[in-house]
């Protein structure tokens, strides 16, 4: 698959723009707050519906617009194209359509456009919370397969369903009987998000070991380690066991979920614990090392999907090359996959990157060079 057209309307600082992308590497240069990132957060947004830099949509319609217009065309090795078009309103409910029908399930929408996106905010995949870890986790899930979007979305309700109950306080019988609905959703759902988590860190775990030794060129052992917040013991060990080992850990922290009002069990809980030579890597690797994983994460990443799938996601890469040393930028630029690529920089282009088309942004517009 690869993106050949993207039309935008009042999106960002675009009040209008129609551009078509190389097969291979497409450049994207300009001064910082030009618009370069806001191009591929378009793109983003066609194949995840959702902002890659984390916003809500209301911020990515332009100032003084009452929505937003992506249209990008698609298209494919068989020759076929598709065309999938959103309106995103500063107000009200987006609508999205594909071929013209209207998409009812935004999981349907990964199945046209797959993104890997390479920024330099990748950095807290390692340093950052453990929610960074766990949405990596989870958007590879959904690419590899859509349907994890509905697990993800289920939990999701569930914990603030429960949320919602626990802090009102559990009283009667009725709230009681509520809470164990809710706690049969919660294993059912969680258990299988878990699960997944699990079967795919058993693909990325070679991936990620080979792309680190690939671009930091040196023997360290990368490990990890998937951290339930709620069982002491090593559930990728027993994935069977995941719904029974979650349901005593309901069992044994319900009294401090009621004191606290919040759920302390599921899939929110869960850290994926990343080492370098056995020591955790967000408190004694390197900035460097830190770097080079947080690269490593992405290319694995880029890597599993394009087998389970059989094509090979788009690169966005978000002026990646502003943060790392001449050796690293050498490094990523051998080792990222024969596809589309849609590269932004402020900078001048490490040796070694070869572009197709060379466009400029200015000021929300597009200039081909």
């Amino acid at each position: 698959m690869r993106l050949s057209k993207l039309w935008l309307r009042d999106f960002r600082c675009y009040e209008e723009l129609d551009i078509e992308f190389a097969r291979g590497c497409t450049v994207v240069t300009g001064s910082n707050g030009q618009g370069k990132t806001s191009l591929l957060e378009a793109v983003g947004w066609i194949a995840t519906a959702r902002s890659l830099r984390g916003v809500v949509d209301a911020a990515l319609v332009r100032s003084g617009a009452e929505e937003a217009i992506v249209r990008a065309e698609i298209s494919y090795e068989t020759d076929n194209t598709t065309l999938v078009e959103a309106a995103i309103r500063a107000v009200g409910r987006n609508k999205i359509l594909v071929n013209k029908q209207t998409l009812t399930r935004k999981r349907d929408l990964i199945e046209n456009l797959r993104v890997t996106v390479f920024s330099p905010d990748d950095l807290d995949l390692v340093k950052g919370s453990p929610a960074r870890r766990r949405d990596y986790l989870d958007d590879l899930l959904e690419a590899s397969a859509p349907r994890y979007a509905g697990v993800r979305s289920d939990v999701e309700r569930i914990v603030k369903q429960r949320n919602a109950l626990l802090r009102s306080g559990v009283r009667g019988e009725s709230d009681r009987n509520t809470l164990e609905v809710l706690d049969d959703r919660l294993i059912e759902n969680g258990g299988e998000q878990v699960r997944g988590r699990l079967r795919l860190i058993d693909r990325l775990t070679p991936e990620l070991d080979g792309a680190y030794a690939s671009l930091a060129g040196s023997e360290t052992v990368v490990g990890n380690r998937y951290v339930p917040g709620w069982s002491e013991s090593n559930i990728a060990l027993m994935p069977d066991d995941v719904e029974a080992r979650m349901r005593g850990g309901l069992e044994a922290l319900r009294s401090r979920e009621i004191d606290r009002g919040v759920s302390l069990v599921g899939p929110h809980r869960d850290d994926w614990l990343l080492e370098l030579d056995d020591l955790d890597a967000r408190n004694h690797g390197s900035q460097g090392e830190q770097r080079t994983l947080a690269l490593a994460m992405r290319l694995a990443g880029h890597r599993v999907v394009a087998e389970v799938v059989g094509a090979d996601p788009v690169l966005l890469l978000d002026d990646v090359f502003s943060e790392l040393d001449p050796q690293r930028s050498e490094a990523l630029i051998a080792n990222l996959p024969n596809t589309q690529t849609l590269l932004t920089t402020a900078s001048p282009l490490p040796t070694g990157v070869r572009a197709d088309v060379h466009l400029r942004v200015e000021r929300g517009r597009v200039i081909a060079e």
